[in-house]
């Protein structure tokens, strides 16, 4: 499956390189859900919640009213997840909050799978350098995506891998890392950063691996119409 990433930012659709600098600002988000209507699920991730300076709650909400949508960012607390679902959201997005310096947040997961559902959550693992990365990928981890995947596994549904050395790049990915990852769990997993190509997308899919696309499909590097169901 392939899912369109809508990134918000002051209520806007962005697109960020590396999480920190602002590559674009698309459509209205509600204009963006229009023209990803053809796909089953939309990926959205509240950029505000996730860097701590408030969120866009009720854009979220509206999103989550007009189609499938999983949603993450800023969530820290069993409130912000049940949160989201009352919202409408499918399924929750967690991230920085699932790791703590000395490993895995089992507490935290723990209280998360038990308020919302294990179905319901997707652990985010961001990795830089080989290295999960938090905090808006400013901090890098003592922790590798491969030796995680298992022990998190009684926690969530499935897993965002983002390779986050060629995010928002559009120099392609790192098909043997998410190779290694395919292979070290049975869970599902989304693939996103640096998917470029339909080469990319074929290949990654043909691994069973989902892919979440933003920056190629935002400047037309990939059209719509070649990555809509019908068509991949």
């Amino acid at each position: 499956m392939i899912f369109p990433c809508i990134d918000i930012m002051d209520g806007k659709a962005v697109q960020l390189v590396q999480g920190r600098d602002k590559a674009l600002e698309a459509e209205a988000p509600e204009e963006m859900l229009r023209k990803f209507a053809a796909f089953p699920e939309i990926q959205v991730i509240d950029l505000d919640a996730a860097m701590g300076r408030g969120s866009n709650d009720n854009l979220v909400r509206l999103l989550a009213s007009k189609a499938a949508i999983r949603a993450g960012g800023g969530v820290r607390t069993v409130e912000r997840a049940r949160a989201l679902v009352e919202q409408g959201v499918r399924k929750v997005i967690v991230g920085t909050s699932a790791f703590r310096e000395s490993g895995i947040n089992q507490a935290l997961l723990g209280s998360l799978r038990d308020a919302i559902g294990r179905d319901r959550l997707i652990v985010a693992l961001d990795s830089k350098h080989g290295r999960i990365m938090v905090k808006g990928w400013q901090e890098a981890t003592a922790l590798t995506a491969e030796e995680v995947l298992g022990p998190l596994e009684p926690y969530c549904s499935g897993f965002l891998c983002t390779y986050v050395d060629k995010e928002g790049m559009m120099q392609g990915t790192d098909l043997a890392w998410f190779r290694r990852l395919r292979a070290a769990t049975q869970l599902e997993l989304t693939a996103a950063g640096g998917v470029t190509t339909m080469e990319d997308v074929r290949a990654l899919l043909a691994m069973h691996v989902h892919v979440a696309i933003g920056m190629a499909m935002y400047t037309g590097r990939l059209k719509l119409k070649d990555l809509e169901p019908s068509s991949v």
